[in-house]
């Protein structure tokens, strides 16, 4: 295995150990009042990795308004954080935000087979909600990067980098 920097193995840890992410989407289109933007929705949503289509993958109910807003507008952010610790401050709290594009696979191809499969890995317990008809896998295809691993440790990194970082379990790294 190539040498990998402490930052690179610090965000695989990151990543490795949080199952949950905050979900930024765009808001459905609605009447935009004269001196309002829309912002941002967000959520919090369970995440797997799908190493075989480099993918982050969600579990969602159409009936959610995220879901359908992903459905018009697929460029979404995902935010990653360290959790805090009783007593340390937060603002150097390691984070990765995560920006990529949402799609939804048809139900039972390839693609939304492989990515059942790697939820479920991750979380077994949901099985029985993969059942139900009005939810849905969707699979963000990260795009870009930035990881924050404490004061002066803040780098963009390339959907390449990210995907490597998610490719080895921690556990499977060389001693530091």
């Amino acid at each position: 295995m190539p040498h990998e920097s402490r930052l690179q193995i610090s965000l695989r840890t990151l990543l490795a150990s949080r199952r949950t992410a905050a979900l930024a989407v765009q808001p459905l289109a609605a009447p935009v009042q004269a001196a309002a933007l829309p912002a941002p929705w967000l959520s919090m949503v369970p995440w797997a990795w799908c190493a075989q289509f480099s993918c982050f993958v969600i579990h969602v109910s159409g009936l959610a308004a995220h879901t359908r807003a992903m459905e018009q507008h697929p460029a979404v952010s995902l935010l990653v954080t360290a959790a805090e610790e009783p007593g340390q401050g937060v603002h150097a709290l390691e984070r990765a935000s995560i920006q990529g594009v949402a799609s939804t696979p048809p139900q039972d191809s390839v693609l939304w087979q492989g990515m059942r499969t790697a939820y479920l890995q991750r979380f077994p317990e949901a099985e029985p909600m993969t059942l139900l008809g009005d939810f849905r896998f969707i699979c963000i295809t990260p795009t870009l990067a930035r990881h924050v691993a404490g004061f002066g440790a803040a780098r963009d990194v390339s959907a390449h980098e990210l995907i490597e970082a998610l490719a080895t379990p921690p556990a499977m790294l060389p001693p530091a």
